[in-house]
């Protein structure tokens, strides 16, 4: 092997290593500010979960500033929120198909739009700053009114609460708080050929 070529080799590797050093900073720095997480609801054969990136309020002020009003928002920060579940469910009294799709939504002053989106993307948001989301693929769109929590939740969060016959998932940051009715689909009745 040539010197030229051992060192054009060893110059490729060491531009190797320090992309994958930066990436691994950016990743870290990024998760850091908003760690990821997963909440999960199961109950007999019916499993929901949902992995999204909690970013914190930080003094600072939150929707209609910080999350724009009337824009999409990947609902969390870094990758776009997931969320999964194993079940046909009625959503809000609309059907939403087994399956996994990202969540998405469009923070507005009195209320918020939820979209079901079924296309997978890597990240939440261009280098525009502006949602991936393709409307092309949402599969359940619904909208949800705002509630003032008269507390402030420090990161965002997303809960998951069983009442009643429902299972209530809570998206909830600063003193901001949206509740979506879910329940597993009923199946059909059989007919009787009596």
């Amino acid at each position: 092997m040539s010197r030229n070529t051992r060192l054009i080799l060893k110059i490729g590797g060491i531009i190797i290593f320090l992309a994958l050093v930066i990436a691994l900073i950016f990743r870290y720095t990024t998760k850091a500010h908003s760690p990821e997480d997963t909440v999960v609801y199961t109950k007999e054969d019916l499993e929901i979960e949902v992995f999204y990136n909690r970013p914190y309020k930080r003094d600072r002020d939150i929707f209609g500033k910080l999350v724009p009003y009337n824009e999409v928002w990947r609902t969390g920060a870094n990758e776009a929120t997931t969320f999964e579940t194993n079940k046909d469910l009625q959503v809000d009294g609309s059907l939403l198909k087994a399956g996994k799709y990202t969540l998405w939504t469009i923070p507005m002053e009195n209320s918020w739009k939820i979209m079901f989106n079924s296309k997978m993307y890597p990240w939440g948001i261009n280098m525009d700053k502006q949602a991936y989301r393709d409307p092309r693929f949402d599969e359940l769109v619904l909208e949800r009114p705002v509630q003032q929590t008269g507390m402030v939740y420090e990161q965002f969060t997303i809960a998951f609460e069983a009442s009643g016959e429902f299972i209530f998932m809570s998206l909830a940051w600063d003193d901001t708080l949206i509740n979506i009715p879910i329940k597993e689909k009923e199946a059909p009745t059989g007919t009787s050929l009596d």
